[in-house]
C-alpha cells in the first residue's frame, strides 16, 4: 500500500472532526468604542494560522514524508487481516518523534476503509499505555469498545430484520388485494387484465408448483420470515452491511454455524417473496432471532474503571471480542510503560488468546521509544509478540524540511512565513535526535507568538523565542512534576541563590534542606540520600552538579542553577505544602573563597 497523496485544504476536516467557521470581518461591531471589548483589538489583526490543527501531535495526516517503507511494510504485515486471516504482531521501535504513531494510526485508518470496502469485518482498537498503564484499565477499556460496537451492529442487524418484517406485511396485503381483486363476482378475465396489465394469471389459473401447490399461494408462506442473504450478515435483501458479520445465523459466541450456510431454496416461495434467499422459512424465525439478538444486547455488561477480579474482567473482554467473526488489531502506544507498570501478563494473555478463541482472530501492535524493553519480558511472550518488528530512524535535518513544508501548506495563509523559519525549526529539532514533535511545536508556538503581537509574518526572532518558551515549559513540567523530598532539595538551592552563594556545595544544601524539612514538618533524609537527589536534579538539567577537589580536605559537588530561578521558585510555591515557606531566610555561614 502507497501513501495517500491527496492534497488537504483549510476547508477539510482535521482527524476525523470539523471546526466552525467565523467571519469577523462581516460582523457588525459598532462605532462606538464604549462598545470595544477585551477581544475586539486582538480579532481586528489578521490571522496566521488558516489551520493550527495541523502542527498538533494528534493529527494523523494524509501523507506522511520519508516514512513511506515503514508504511508499507506494515501494509505487508497487516493485509492479511482484509483475507480473514490472523496477521502477525508487529514491534514497532523509534526515538520520540519518529512518526511511529502517525505512521501505524495512518496504516490502522487505512486498513478500516479497506475492510469496509470489501466488506470484511476487521476493528482496530488503539490504547495510549502511558494513560491506560494497568493490566485492569487496558482490558477494561478494551472491553468497554468491543460492547459498545457489538451493541450497534446489534442495533443494524435488528432494524434491517425489522424491515425485512415490513416488506413482508405489504407482500402479504398486495397478494391478498390481487387475490380479493382477482375472486370478485361477475369479473373475467379480461376485466381483471384492463384493470391490471400485469396480472394475467389468477389464483385459480395459475400453474402449479412442483409440490404441486399453486405459484401464488402466499396464505400459508406469508407467515415466513427473512434471514439474512446470502451475502448480507443482516438478512437484509438489499447490499450487505458491512458493520455485520459475513453470516448472521446466530450468536457469534454461541454456536454460529459459520459463512457455509444455505440459503432457503427460492422455488419455496412466490416470485419476488421477501423470504427468497435467504436462509429463514417463516416469520417466526425472524421474530425470535430478533428476541435474541436483543437478549444479546441485554447481556453486555459494562466493565467500571475499578472494582472487578482481573479475571472477571478478561473474561468479559473475551467475551466480547468473540461475539462476532472478524479480525482484531490492538494498537498499544507507549507499550514499554504498560510492561514497566504492570508486568508483562497483558501482553501474555492477548498474545495467547488466539487458541482459544472460536470466532474472532486478535493481531497486537506494540509501539515502544525503548529499544531494549523486550529484555524484561518472558520468553514466550517475547517470541509471540515480536514476531515483526520495525524500527523507525530519526529525520534528519533535511527530512524534518519536508515535513515541516509540508503541513506548513495548510497550516498557515499564504506569505505568512518568511523564507529563514522552517529551516531554523528544523535545525533546532534536528539537534534533537531528529524529533518531528519537537519541530511541529516549534513552528505552531512561532506561529502563536507572532499571531498574539499582531505581526503579519513569522521571522526568525519568533521562532527563537518559541524555542525558549518550549524549553521553559519543559523546565516548568518536570520540576512540577518533582517528589516533595526533591522539591525541598531544589528549594534549598534557590534560596542559597537568592541570597549570593555561588558554587554551592552539598553540606551548605543539606543544612537548609534540614530547616525546610522542619518547616513543613517533613521527615529529614540523610546527607547521602540527598547527594543522590542533587544527581537525579542534574541528570534531568535543572541543576550544574560538578565533583571538584578540595585536597586534603577531599571532594564535593558544587552546584549552580541551569534553569531561571524566579519561574522554578514560582513553580516551587503553586506546591499547596510548599507555599508557606517562601519567607524562609536561611542562615548561610560565611566561608573563604581560595
Amino acid at each position: 500500500m502507497s501513501d495517500d497523496n491527496s492534497e488537504i485544504t483549510g476547508s477539510d476536516e482535521v482527524d476525523g472532526t470539523s471546526g466552525f467557521s467565523t467571519d469577523f470581518e462581516s460582523a457588525d461591531l459598532g462605532d462606538d468604542e464604549s462598545n470595544q471589548g477585551l477581544f475586539d483589538d486582538l480579532l481586528s489583526g489578521e490571522p496566521i494560522f488558516e489551520n493550527k490543527e495541523v502542527l498538533r501531535p494528534s493529527y494523523t495526516p494524509h501523507e506522511l514524508p520519508h516514512r513511506s517503507d515503514q508504511i508499507n511494510k506494515m501494509a505487508t504485515i497487516l493485509v492479511a487481516a482484509l483475507r480473514g486471516e490472523t496477521p502477525s504482531n508487529i514491534l514497532i521501535y523509534g526515538k520520540t518523534g519518529t512518526g511511529k504513531t502517525a505512521s501505524a494510526k495512518f496504516v490502522s485508518k487505512e486498513l478500516e476503509s479497506t475492510s469496509q470496502k470489501y466488506s470484511v469485518p476487521c476493528d482496530v482498537e488503539y490504547i495510549n499505555c502511558e494513560v491506560t498503564d494497568t493490566q485492569y484499565r487496558v482490558l477494561a477499556q478494551l472491553a468497554n469498545k468491543f460492547i459498545e460496537k457489538n451493541e450497534a451492529r446489534i442495533d443494524d442487524r435488528v432494524a434491517t430484520l425489522e424491515s425485512l418484517l415490513d416488506d413482508i406485511d405489504e407482500y402479504d396485503a398486495d397478494a391478498a388485494r390481487r387475490s380479493a381483486d382477482a375472486t370478485a363476482p361477475g369479473e373475467g378475465a379480461d376485466d381483471r387484465t384492463a384493470s391490471d396489465p400485469f396480472d394475467f394469471v389468477s389464483s385459480a389459473d395459475a400453474k402449479p408448483d412442483a409440490d404441486g401447490s399453486s405459484g401464488d399461494e402466499t396464505g400459508a408462506q406469508s407467515g415466513g420470515s427473512a434471514v439474512e442473504t446470502g451475502g448480507s450478515p443482516d438478512g437484509s435483501t438489499g447490499a450487505s452491511d458491512s458493520s455485520s458479520s459475513p453470516s448472521e445465523t446466530g450468536r457469534g459466541d454461541a454456536g454460529g454455524t459459520g459463512h457455509d450456510e444455505a440459503t432457503t431454496d427460492s422455488s419455496a416461495f412466490p416470485p419476488n417473496h421477501p423470504l427468497e434467499s435467504t436462509a429463514f422459512e417463516t416469520r417466526a424465525e425472524v421474530e425470535d432471532r430478533i428476541a435474541e439478538l436483543e437478549d444479546d444486547k441485554e447481556s453486555f455488561e459494562e466493565v467500571p474503571m475499578t472494582g472487578w477480579p482481573t479475571d472477571r474482567v478478561y473474561s468479559v473482554f473475551f467475551d466480547a471480542v468473540d461475539y462476532d467473526e472478524r479480525v482484531v488489531v490492538i494498537m498499544l502506544d507507549e507499550i514499554d510503560k504498560l510492561v514497566e507498570k504492570s508486568g508483562d501478563d497483558t501482553l501474555y494473555n492477548l498474545s495467547r488468546m488466539n487458541s482459544e478463541l472460536e470466532n474472532s482472530r486478535v493481531s497486537i501492535i506494540g509501539i515502544s521509544n525503548d529499544l531494549k524493553f523486550t529484555d524484561f519480558l518472558d520468553p514466550r511472550v517475547k517470541s509471540s509478540l515480536g514476531e515483526e518488528e520495525i524500527v523507525f530512524p530519526p529525520y534528519d535535518a533535511n527530512q524534518l524540511r519536508d515535513i515541516l513544508k509540508h503541513r506548513s501548506e495548510v497550516a498557515f495563509k499564504g506569505n505568512a512565513l518568511s523564507e529563514d523559519v522552517i529551516p531554523l525549526c528544523a535545525a533546532f529539532a534536528a539537534q534533537e535526535h531528529g524529533d518531528a514533535r519537537r519541530a511541529l511545536d516549534l513552528l505552531r508556538t512561532a506561529g502563536e507568538l507572532a499571531e498574539r503581537s499582531q505581526a503579519e509574518t513569522i521571522v526568525e526572532e519568533h521562532v527563537r523565542q518559541a524555542q525558549d518558551k518550549i524549553e521553559l515549559d519543559r523546565v516548568v513540567e518536570v520540576v512540577r512534576t518533582l517528589p516533595t523530598q526533591s522539591k525541598l532539595v531544589l528549594f534549598a538551592i534557590i534560596l542559597l541563590e537568592k541570597n549570593g552563594v555561588h558554587s554551592i556545595n552539598t553540606g551548605e544544601v543539606f543544612n537548609i534542606y534540614k530547616r525546610l524539612c522542619e518547616e513543613i514538618d517533613a521527615d529529614v533524609l540523610t546527607q547521602r540520600r540527598v547527594t543522590d537527589l542533587i544527581s537525579e536534579l542534574d541528570m534531568l538539567g535543572i541543576v550544574n552538579a560538578v565533583v571538584v577537589s578540595k585536597g586534603r580536605y577531599g571532594r564535593t559537588k558544587e552546584i549552580s542553577l541551569s534553569v531561571p530561578l524566579e519561574e522554578t521558585e514560582a513553580v516551587l510555591l503553586s506546591d499547596s505544602r510548599l507555599s508557606d515557606i517562601d519567607d524562609v531566610q536561611p542562615f548561610v555561614q560565611a566561608r573563604f573563597e581560595n
